[in-house]
């Protein structure tokens, strides 16, 4: 396996999740009650329901539904008027700003990424803020600063376009004057991220810190660190 020329990451998922006293805010006002400590992996729970089978941009209403039935389902509520529970949940998830948690380990990911020389950027469907956010949390910047330097932040919100389109991974590879086979790109679900590196010729993989993906069209990848160490043995 070829050493890559550049690592491409997703943000969402990667280096921000939910916010945890929200979503428990959210499950209480449908007149439940959630640990805080499982929001994350309900989220990869949930995520991996995303599999590359599933077309979002024919069916994003079905998918996403999909996706807050098994991230409730995980939390543990499985019973009582579910409805009422998706509601709050879907209300919470409308709004970019619920994702402001930094995600565990990705701090020290992203810096044995760097390490290995790899180039680095940011391919995210988000709000057209998500540089300001990763950069306000000190993790990432294009150009110097306390995180780690990177090429680029390319926000769907900035260029009008998302993944799985593939014309996003085209706006980031003109941005870095890079060929699609030189390049990885890391994301957490695979119908969006998987698919989209894909289709534009980028070697997929997907965060899988619960073991739970398969990996026949992608390579799933435990965190940040371990795509660190496979970077540096190829």
């Amino acid at each position: 396996m070829p050493k890559p020329h550049a690592v491409l990451l997703d943000s969402g998922g990667i280096f921000l999740l939910p916010d945890h006293r929200r979503i428990v805010d959210a499950f209480q006002r449908s007149g439940r009650v959630v640990a805080p400590e499982g929001l994350d992996e309900a989220h990869y729970r949930a995520a991996a329901c995303f599999t590359t089978a599933m077309d979002v941009e024919a069916d994003w209403a079905g998918c996403w539904k999909s996706y807050l039935e098994t991230y409730v389902e995980a939390c543990g509520v499985v019973d009582g008027d579910l409805d009422e529970v998706h509601r709050h949940i879907d209300n919470e998830f409308a709004d970019a700003a619920l994702w402001v948690r930094v995600a565990d380990g990705c701090r020290e990911g992203i810096a044995a990424l760097a390490a290995t020389g790899v180039r680095l950027g940011i391919v995210s469907n988000a709000d057209g803020i998500m540089g300001a956010r990763l950069r306000e949390r000190e993790l990432v910047q294009v150009g110097p600063g306390i995180g780690v330097e990177i090429d680029c932040v390319i926000d769907s919100g900035d260029v009008g376009v998302m993944k799985p389109d593939e014309r996003i991974f085209k706006i980031a590879l003109d941005a870095m004057a890079l060929e699609p086979d030189d390049v990885w790109y890391i994301g957490d679900m695979p119908a969006i991220d998987a698919v989209g590196a894909k289709r534009g010729g980028l070697r997929p993989f997907i965060l899988d810190p619960l073991g739970i993906h398969p990996s026949d069209e992608y390579t799933p990848i435990a965190s940040l660190t371990a795509l660190a160490e496979l970077v540096a043995r190829s």
